[in-house]
């Protein structure tokens, strides 16, 4: 079987690594897989080494200079269509919407409904929902919008979690040890969320949550890693820089973190904040419960399917700052949530892959 997966990225965002991960797990299987991706930015790989089995297939995005979200879209299925060589596959599986787009006939995962209002953005994001021939996503949620919305029937494989690394980070091993007390000598004790800023992770209500902390807990920082997108969000980021001038909070904003640096960063917090106000599954936060660290995440129905009790639920940032509070002071027995991201492998995920891809053919 010749699987050719498409992200749209070779930083670490959500479908990337989620792209990644399954990659290798079914090269594990025997699977020959291709992960095929823009580069953007002059990337000659991925944020991270790739298993030698998976090949990986880079199309340069070169730098369009001030264009407008839209165009760079647009720009981005055009030149991924052009190299793309859709005749070399047995399947072909796209992870978002401009693969989804730039591919024709294809799988397709949904991770997460987007909402657009610009007319071409919300007419890719309608056909890369309605012309794949077949639909995975990644959480019954999500799931469920996608019947709600368009009567279509998306079977649910959640994602894998490498907990292994996470764990170890968070061990008692000399090195990992020494790797958190890195961080903690930098940073102090720490709130930390990763993603970036952005409305969709909900950073702006993180900060007022911070600053209701800190008045009980003044020796708490924000800490902020993550980031890249296509999206223009820069009024998102003066609104954020704004709402951090007027209430003096100066959260540490650390961008992408080496793929090897970021677990022993997440064991090192004190907490885990995961305000996201929409997500298909929560990748980052399962991580981070891996690493035995409390979560205190936005009250969402995706969340609570995926989560269930392993985590602490806020609507407002009142709650957040409350639960990030007990968190601080001695949290929840990580031994719930550790148990949970270890039970969620890639490898099983990659065997339902299979199974599916195996059920559903690619239409002559």
């Amino acid at each position: 079987m010749r699987v050719a997966l498409l992200t749209y990225s070779t930083k670490p965002r959500g479908g990337v690594v989620h792209t990644l991960h399954l990659a290798e797990a079914l090269a594990e299987l025997g699977v020959e897989v291709t992960v095929w991706s823009l580069a953007r930015q002059g990337d000659r790989g991925f944020f991270r080494d790739v298993d030698p089995r998976v090949r990986v297939e880079l199309v340069n995005f070169p730098d369009g200079g001030e264009e407008t979200v839209t165009s760079r879209i647009v720009r981005s299925i055009a030149l991924l269509r052009k190299a793309f060589t859709p005749e070399d596959y047995d399947v072909v599986h796209a992870q978002d919407c401009i693969s989804a787009n730039a591919v024709g006939r294809c799988i397709r995962t949904i991770h997460h409904l987007d909402e657009f209002t610009t007319p071409v953005l919300a007419e890719c994001h309608e056909k890369a929902v309605v012309e794949p021939y077949a639909r995975i996503c990644v959480s019954e949620a999500v799931a469920a919008e996608v019947r709600a919305g368009w009567g279509l029937a998306p079977t649910v494989i959640p994602n894998g979690v490498a907990a292994l690394r996470f764990i170890a980070a968070a061990s008692d091993d000399p090195d990992a040890e020494a790797r958190r007390t890195r961080w903690r000598d930098r940073l102090g004790r720490y709130v930390l969320a990763v993603g970036g800023i952005e409305p969709r992770k909900g950073t702006a209500d993180l900060v007022e949550a911070y600053d209701l902390l800190r008045r009980d807990v003044p020796d708490v920082g924000l800490v902020i890693a993550g980031g890249e997108t296509l999206f223009d969000y820069r009024g998102y980021r003066a609104e954020f820089d704004r709402m951090c001038a007027e209430l003096d909070v100066e959260p540490v904003i650390l961008g992408a973190v080496t793929d090897d640096e970021l677990p022993s960063l997440v064991a090192a917090s004190s907490v885990f904040a995961f305000p996201s106000t929409k997500e298909g599954f929560g990748l980052a936060a399962m991580e981070a419960l891996a690493a035995g660290r409390p979560v205190v995440a936005r009250d969402l129905p995706v969340l609570r399917e995926v989560f269930g009790d392993t985590v602490g639920y806020g609507a407002t940032p009142a709650d957040f700052a409350r639960l990030m509070a007990e968190a601080v002071d001695g949290g929840r027995d990580p031994g719930p949530g550790r148990d949970l991201a270890a039970s969620l492998t890639w490898t099983a995920a990659a065997v339902s892959h299979v199974d599916f891809y195996t059920a559903h053919p690619m239409p002559d």
